[in-house]
C-alpha cells in the first residue's frame, strides 16, 4: 500500500468512527438525510474517505443510500429490534444450557468464575460509569456464548449485538439500571455455577427482556427530548 493509499484508509477510519459516534450519540438522528459533500465539508476531508466510511456504516445497517438523493440514518425499527432481542435470548439461553450440562463438549467451564470476578463484587467496588459498564455488559453476554464452544453461534451473536448496540447502550444511562445489571448478572452466574439450568435460563431471559423494554423506553424518551429541544431552538 502506498503512502497516499494509507492516508486515505486512515481518513476513512477516522470518518467512520466519527459518524458512527454521531449516530450512536444521536447527533445524527434516525431519518436525518445528508450528502457525501456535506459530510466532507463538515469534517474537512475529501469525498473518497467519506464514501468508504458510509459504505461501512451501510454494512452495519446504520445508514442507507438513495440513488441521486444522498444518504439517510436508518430510522429506528423497534419491530426489528424486538426480533433481534428474541434471537439474542434464544442464543444466550442455549449457551447457559450448555454451561449447565456436565456432559456438553467444548465448553469453557471456567468462564462463569472469571466473569464473577467482575460482577459478583460488593456494591462499594462496582463501577458507576454507565458507558464503561455497557461495554462490560456486552462482553459478559458475549463471554457466556463463547464459553458454550460453538464459534458459528458466537459469530451470529456478535452480529446481533452490533445491530442492537445503538439502543442497548442507553440502558446504562441511569444509575438504577447499572445497579440492576450487576445484581442480575451476579444472580445468573450463581445459578450457572450451581448448574441450576432452569433457574439460570429463567433469570437470563428475564434480564434480557427487562433490558429490551428499558432500552426501548429510554431511547424513545431520549429522542423526544432531543427533537423537542431542537424544535424549541428553531422557534
Amino acid at each position: 500500500m502506498s503512502g497516499a493509499d494509507a492516508r486515505v484508509v486512515s481518513r476513512a477510519e477516522a470518518v467512520y468512527a466519527q459518524l458512527r459516534d454521531d449516530i450512536f450519540e444521536f447527533r445524527l438522528l434516525p431519518g436525518d438525510r445528508f450528502t457525501e459533500g456535506e459530510i466532507a465539508l463538515r469534517l474537512g476531508v475529501s469525498r473518497t474517505p467519506v464514501r468508504e466510511a458510509l459504505l461501512r456504516l451501510q454494512s452495519d445497517a446504520l445508514v442507507q443510500v438513495y440513488f441521486r438523493s444522498g444518504w439517510e440514518v436508518v430510522p429506528l425499527d423497534f419491530t426489528r429490534f424486538d426480533e433481534l432481542y428474541a434471537l439474542r435470548k434464544l442464543i444466550e439461553t442455549h449457551a447457559v444450557r450448555m454451561l449447565c450440562t456436565p456432559t456438553a463438549p467444548s465448553v469453557d467451564r471456567g468462564a462463569p468464575a472469571q466473569l464473577a470476578q467482575f460482577w459478583c463484587v460488593p456494591e462499594s467496588e462496582r463501577l458507576e460509569d454507565g458507558r464503561v459498564v455497557a461495554q462490560h455488559d456486552e462482553a459478559f453476554h458475549a463471554a457466556l456464548v463463547a464459553a458454550a464452544g460453538n464459534r458459528e453461534i458466537a459469530a451470529v451473536h456478535r452480529q446481533v449485538s452490533e445491530r442492537i448496540r445503538i439502543i442497548r447502550r442507553l440502558d446504562f444511562t441511569y444509575a438504577a439500571r447499572v445497579a440492576a445489571t450487576y445484581d442480575e448478572h451476579a444472580a445468573i452466574l450463581r445459578e450457572i455455577q450451581r448448574q441450576h439450568v432452569d433457574q439460570a435460563m429463567l433469570l437470563l431471559s428475564s434480564h434480557i427482556e427487562a433490558s429490551r423494554a428499558e432500552a426501548r423506553k429510554i431511547t424513545l424518551h431520549h429522542l423526544q427530548t432531543i427533537r423537542t429541544g431542537a424544535g424549541n431552538a428553531r422557534g
